[in-house]
């Protein structure tokens, strides 16, 4: 067992539930939703995830937990949405000893926290039995807390949301087990009925609470994870003279993408801080130029998404578009001299920021200026949705 110090979790952005420090570490609100009496209220709370299958049913060659979405293991997805959840104060992931380095690895580089781990044993129910085990050994160098309930949640869940975790804890605080026999049966859910004094309570899931079984669960999984982060795109004007095309963008971007919030800045208004206009669950930048541009805002703006924990969840994409009229500057010539972008994608790539270019034709002729902005919206809409990182580096032409 490695026990990890207690910290904010990896996710950038505010934690749902508030810092546990806070008086009550249950919100309000979701109190209130689950029908919480007072008094029924636990009080430490940890989670136990299983994670020592070989997802035989998948038919891959290495766990499922341990397959990539977005070039990210989906275990690392799991833990990101119980780590937003602050009132859970420990989280036990148990993993075979072959898997145990490959899981401290994905502990560092996704810089997750709270987390402790524990060996698998030789059926799920046995690795639960040993997380259990885990959080109920009083020993002086461990650092977890004895809990009063535990979650025990699937590590190929990674969908779950705090409304439905509190709902489960008051549940269990109710009508959970007072013992364990972890040896026999098929669900834990059968093993209460069957050997608890208790009485155990089935609770209803949300309709996304499902879990990863096969190669097709994958791409609807990664889906889900596209869709959540594309919601935003943050238009990025470097000087006030790039105010008035961005802002053209903008409109049409906001009338193509219904769906989407659509924000602009110009960074001359904010005095060139850009780490403050930036909001934590914004993936998605598009930098406008106008020819002839100075270049030294886009790199500052990469600089910082760099610096960031954004790169380490999601890839970003960073879409530089250049506006020029193609009349007056013949094509071919500006595709020449922007060929550096290709350098800066490959470089940038390597931290998870997905570059690319996009040339709009920024005519004089207003049916032919929309036609472009149109086509530029209608680009933009597909390297933020797909995130497709075989288009980074690429210039694409509106």
């Amino acid at each position: 067992m490695e026990p990890e110090p207690c910290s904010r979790p990896a996710e950038p952005g505010h934690c749902v539930s508030g810092p546990p420090s806070s008086g009550s570490a249950f919100p309000a609100s979701l109190l209130s939703a689950a029908g919480a009496e007072p008094g029924s209220l636990p009080g430490t709370v940890a989670a136990v995830l299983p994670a020592g299958g070989c997802g035989e049913r998948m038919g891959v060659s290495i766990p499922k937990q341990f397959c990539g979405l977005l070039e990210r293991p989906l275990i690392s997805y799991t833990l990101q949405a119980l780590e937003s959840v602050c009132w859970i104060k420990d989280i036990v992931v148990t993993v075979t000893g072959e898997k145990m380095a490959a899981m401290r690895s994905i502990i560092q580089r996704y810089g997750h926290k709270r987390i402790s781990l524990a060996e698998a044993g030789a059926t799920r129910h046995r690795s639960i039995f040993n997380g259990l085990k885990a959080l109920a050994e009083d020993q002086p160098d461990c650092k977890l807390t004895k809990p009063e309930v535990v979650i025990i949640h699937d590590a190929v869940r990674p969908f779950v949301e705090e409304d439905i975790l509190l709902r489960v804890v008051i549940a269990a605080k109710e009508h959970g087990c007072s013992d364990y026999d972890l040896e026999f049966g098929t669900e834990c859910l059968q093993l209460a009925l069957k050997y608890c004094h208790r009485k155990a309570r089935l609770i209803e899931g949300p309709p996304n609470l499902w879990k990863v079984t096969y190669k097709q669960d994958l791409y609807a999984a990664e889906s889900m994870i596209k869709e959540k982060i594309s919601q935003e795109i943050c238009v990025v004007m470097n000087t006030k003279d790039q105010e008035a095309t961005g802002h053209l963008l903008e409109e049409v971007l906001r009338d193509k993408l219904n769906c989407v919030k659509v924000t602009s800045v110009v960074l001359d208004h904010v005095g060139g801080d850009i780490q403050n206009f930036i909001t934590d669950q914004c993936y998605s930048f598009i930098c406008v130029n106008v020819v002839p541009s100075d270049f030294q805002e886009t790199q500052k703006l990469l600089s910082i998404i760099e610096e960031s924990s954004r790169p380490l969840l999601y890839p970003i994409v960073v879409v530089l578009v250049h506006c020029l009229d193609f009349t007056l500057v013949p094509l071919t010539q500006k595709l020449e001299s922007l060929m550096w972008i290709r350098a800066l994608a490959r470089e940038v790539k390597e931290r998870n920021i997905l570059l690319s270019g996009l040339l709009l034709n920024y005519s004089q002729d207003e049916q032919k200026l929309q036609e472009s902005l149109g086509q530029g919206a209608a680009i933009i809409a597909a390297l933020v949705k797909e995130r497709n990182s075989a288009l980074a580096g690429q210039l694409l032409v509106a």
